[in-house]
């Protein structure tokens, strides 16, 4: 099932040209049901609107790889350079949270009107008038950006909940999408293990012949949110936070990125 392993250096050339065009960071199983004991692969992707590129395993690049069912985690293991990332065996029937969490990357943005776009797309409010307050370039400044994805994988019954991973920021699925009658899923975003108020969650919902319905809620008092749902749809969560970058770093903002991916049957 291996597609192909790719070299560090050609990994690096293939992220920067679309660094400044891909915004989301996901894991994306090959079939997000499958049955006990089956082959399971995933890809890691980055991109836009739910279409991107297949990113390499680099242990260099990860903090957490790992398959976690009813709170049992196991590490992934994966070859360096591999595509896909995630290549195992599905265990028992049950619900299957696959979680990863990139190490600190750097971008630099060389103009202003990248970073605004930036800030307005992901309704981040006041932060230009931060910017200035600080007395920041306009120009050639640098941003720290880190991902946090989970993936939901029905194997069997898919019985079974989603919980918190005590990654800095995550989704936490309060709904099984596999196994609720219901039309919607409830999903609670959480901020350094606390209900994140009031943030914006992006919704990517793909139909069958791949086109890409996106939509903007807003999470409550309780950092829930209710998204509907359609039959035969994969969806990506997305949702964004945006702070002032660790004291002593060469950055000034820092961004860390949640993201959940899950398919309704």
């Amino acid at each position: 099932m291996c597609r192909g392993i790719l070299t560090l250096s050609a990994f690096i050339w293939l992220v920067s040209s679309f660094q400044t065009l891909a915004h989301e960071f996901w894991i994306e199983p090959e079939e997000y049901q499958i049955q006990p004991r089956a082959p399971l692969s995933a890809d890691l992707r980055n991109g836009q609107e739910f279409e991107g590129i297949n990113l390499p395993y680099f242990n260099r690049n990860t903090e957490r790889f790992e398959m976690i069912r009813e709170g049992h985690s196991e590490p992934v293991t994966s070859r360096m350079g591999n595509i896909p990332a995630l290549e195992t065996t599905a265990g028992e029937p049950g619900l299957l949270v696959l979680l990863h969490e990139t190490a600190p990357a750097t971008l630099t943005y060389d103009d202003w009107d990248t970073f605004a776009r930036f800030i307005a797309h992901k309704d981040f409010g006041d932060i230009e008038s931060r910017h200035t307050a600080r007395g920041l370039p306009r120009v050639g400044f640098r941003e720290i950006y880190r991902r946090f994805a989970k993936a939901l994988v029905a194997v069997g019954d898919a019985s079974g909940s989603d919980s918190a991973s005590g990654m800095e920021t995550e989704f936490i699925a309060l709904t099984n999408p596999y196994t609720s009658t219901d039309d919607t899923i409830t999903v609670q975003l959480l901020y350094q293990d606390a209900p994140r108020r009031d943030a914006q969650v992006e919704v990517f919902a793909k139909a069958p012949d791949d086109t890409v319905t996106t939509t903007y809620l807003r999470t409550d008092e309780n950092g829930e949110v209710t998204v509907p749902l359609t039959p035969g749809h994969r969806y990506l969560l997305d949702a964004v936070v945006l702070r002032e970058a660790p004291q002593g770093s060469e950055a000034v903002w820092e961004s860390l990125w949640a993201a959940l991916t899950f398919a309704r049957p």
